[in-house]
């Protein structure tokens, strides 16, 4: 790694408790000389908010709210503490799933690293981040690990932002149990089709919260507090209650993470409605540890009948490893490749490589997000079996 180059801005020299210049800035210095980044900061979760505790380098460049927080939920850190984002995006501007967020446009992100750092009884308590205005190829997942290590450090200087870390988390816990209390969830579907004649022949169920503004808000809370599962279940409930007003011939797809799925309660739920007309996606918000024991529960979820799929394909070699672990019957391509796919000849030709592994594997493809008439005909051109997005249609409720 390269070294940083100094910033304009002065070095943090207040917290937000009024104390002055610690520990944790000189680590947050080693930080953006080791990784040769132009800012780095520690967080708290606090009351509704992650407060920004201590930040070095382009602080006033990159409008760090230092002192001050982001809205919790919305917060880029949490969504990379819920497994909705990467831990690691060396051009956020060109990643689909980054490149409009509110907090990469209004801290002026152009590359950025963060883990978590935990409390004494192995609780999250905040993120340690890093970042530049300007696209860093050399971050990775050896960034990744360094900042692992200097989380530990951090850790043991980080004692007072721990009550305001507790105070949210319990905030986070009434909330959700508030919502599996009364069954607050309300699903939505959006149809897959498929390609060749636009015929829909299945729906992915997609929760919505009253309580949240969106979904991933709703789960990052639940992860925070430990609810993560049972929101899953509530969800996968109200999904499946609604299978009987499908059209007989369509299938329908629920999201469950490998958490849920090893579940015993998510798995007796499954089974007791399995069949070929329902599909189990697994997402990946959380990395999975034991693929044994994953695939061992899902081979019970095969053998009666239940098909599976997987997200992110092409998404990088993480992704691919997934794939080729679970051999799923249908496989998501990745919204990074959908999108201009009709002009760009790499994505074609990556595409076209991906759906004759699917092929060779048994499994078919399935395109996210296509939201262009250009898009829909390049994939049907390739080939590709199946596709979702907001030209094909959007989430509703059942027709």
């Amino acid at each position: 790694m390269v070294r940083a180059a100094e910033s304009t801005s002065a070095t943090t020299t207040d917290r937000p408790d009024g104390t002055g210049l610690t520990e944790v800035d000189r680590l947050l210095d080693k930080v953006r000389d080791h990784l040769g980044v132009e800012t780095a900061w520690v967080s708290a979760i606090g009351a509704e908010e992650l407060r920004i505790w201590a930040a070095t380098g382009a602080v006033a460049e990159m409008n760090l709210p230092l002192g001050g927080g982001a809205d919790l939920l919305t917060s880029f850190c949490v969504r990379v503490l819920a497994g909705t984002l990467p831990d690691v995006v060396g051009d956020v501007r060109r990643n689909p799933v980054t490149r409009d967020l509110p907090a990469a446009l209004d801290l002026a992100i152009g590359s950025y690293a963060g883990v978590p750092w935990r409390s004494p009884d192995g609780t999250t308590a905040g993120m340690l981040c890093c970042a530049s205005r300007h696209p860093d190829p050399a971050l990775d997942q050896q960034a990744v690990r360094y900042l692992g290590l200097i989380a530990d450090l951090i850790s043991d200087q980080m004692s007072g932002p721990l009550a305001a870390q507790r105070h949210t988390v319990a905030s986070a816990r009434r909330t959700v149990q508030d919502i599996l209390d009364h069954c607050a969830v309300r699903m939505v579907f959006q149809p897959i089709v498929r390609l060749r004649n636009r015929t829909t022949v299945g729906y992915e169920a997609l929760a919505r919260f009253d309580a949240f503004a969106g979904p991933d808000r709703a789960f990052a809370a639940a992860s925070l507090c430990g609810l993560d599962v049972p929101l899953e279940l509530l969800a996968l409930r109200q999904s499946l209650a609604r299978l009987p007003d499908l059209p007989p011939d369509a299938w329908l797809a629920v999201n469950l993470s490998a958490d849920a799925l090893l579940d015993a309660e998510v798995l007796d739920t499954l089974l007791a409605h399995a069949g070929p007309r329902l599909n189990v996606e697994v997402t990946e918000h959380v990395q999975v540890s034991d693929y044994d024991q994953l695939t061992g529960a899902l081979r019970a979820l095969r053998q009666a009948g239940i098909r599976l799929s997987v997200d992110d394909a092409g998404a990088g070699f993480a992704s691919l490893r997934h794939i080729l672990r679970l051999r799923p019957d249908l496989i998501k391509l990745d919204i990074s490749l959908v999108r201009d796919v009709d002009t760009d000849v790499v994505k074609t030709a990556l595409a076209r490589c991906l759906n004759d592994f699917a092929t060779g594997i048994g499994a078919h493809l399935v395109a996210e997000g296509i939201e262009t008439v250009q898009e829909l005909d390049r994939l049907t051109e390739i080939g590709i079996a199946y596709g979702q997005g907001y030209h094909l249609a959007r989430p509703a409720d059942l027709p």
